[in-house]
């Protein structure tokens, strides 16, 4: 699977602690393979981010992300943070 990153996605990544930035990166490495997704607890996400889905870095941190319709394969990660990235 194809991985792209928003500006946004970027900036908030990189102001992240370098650790995290770290284990981050990992994790995404791993979502470009769909077996790990499961690992990854990849899920859908309901109401105002309808559409939108979300996986795991560690017990706080959570990416969100959409996967392209244009393109079924590839997925863009939109926002990194802490629980309060759902309000964003």
């Amino acid at each position: 699977m194809e991985v792209s990153f928003t500006p946004a996605f970027i900036r908030q990544l990189k102001s992240l602690p370098e650790k995290l930035q770290t284990e981050a990166l990992e994790k995404i490495e791993m979502f470009g393979d769909i077996k790990n997704h499961q690992f990854l607890k990849v899920n859908k996400l309901k109401s105002r981010l309808n559409g939108r889905y979300n996986f795991s870095v560690n017990f706080s941190t959570r990416i969100v992300f959409c996967y392209l319709k244009t393109k079924p394969k590839e997925a863009c990660l939109l926002a990194i943070g802490d629980h309060a990235v759902y309000d964003r």
